[in-house]
């Protein structure tokens, strides 16, 4: 919920601005780049934060093909840019959450390469005015959580609905 600080670093959060800045610099270009296409290894990075280093072969051949395909040129360069940069300087939502009134389930895995359980732990006790704010730890869920863990989603998701649904 917080932006990218220093304060998420110290909870064991990644550092977007030091990850991405030499890219988006690298990007940011007043000359056409028709023939620009994202580095392998940027392609690699996006994988291995959201999937996990371990995800199978064909979800990372899958997403390397999608990403090549999707930057390409000097539109796709434009693009792939906004998206680091969103990345980078992502807004913090601290001071919104005082509204939010209706139940909150949160689920985070302990493998999250973004966000730490620690910074949850921390983030979750600012939904104050919700009538049940609950953290739901995944042992070895990654950051694209309903990937790693569909059934442990899928579970905690039909239960809060249940719950609150009606």
């Amino acid at each position: 919920m917080d932006a990218e600080t220093e304060r998420t670093r110290t909870l064991g959060c990644w550092n977007g601005p030091a990850d991405l800045n030499p890219l988006i610099k690298e990007w940011s270009s007043s000359t056409a780049t028709p023939d620009f296409t994202p580095p392998d290894s940027y392609s690699h990075f996006l994988i291995d934060i959201g999937f996990g280093k371990d995800c199978p072969s064909s979800t990372r051949d899958f997403w390397l093909e999608t990403i090549r395909s999707n930057y390409t040129g000097d539109a796709g360069r434009r693009r792939i840019r906004m998206a680091a940069i969103n990345l980078s300087e992502r807004d913090g939502l601290h001071g919104r959450l005082f509204d939010v009134r209706c139940p909150v389930l949160w689920l985070h895995g302990t493998a999250d390469a973004v966000y730490s359980v620690k910074n949850a732990e921390e983030e979750i006790k600012l939904f104050v005015n919700s009538p049940d704010a609950r953290l739901q730890v995944v042992e070895d869920g990654q950051h694209f959580l309903s990937f790693s863990h569909p059934a442990a989603v899928d579970g905690a998701l039909v239960e809060f609905v249940g719950k609150y649904g009606r």
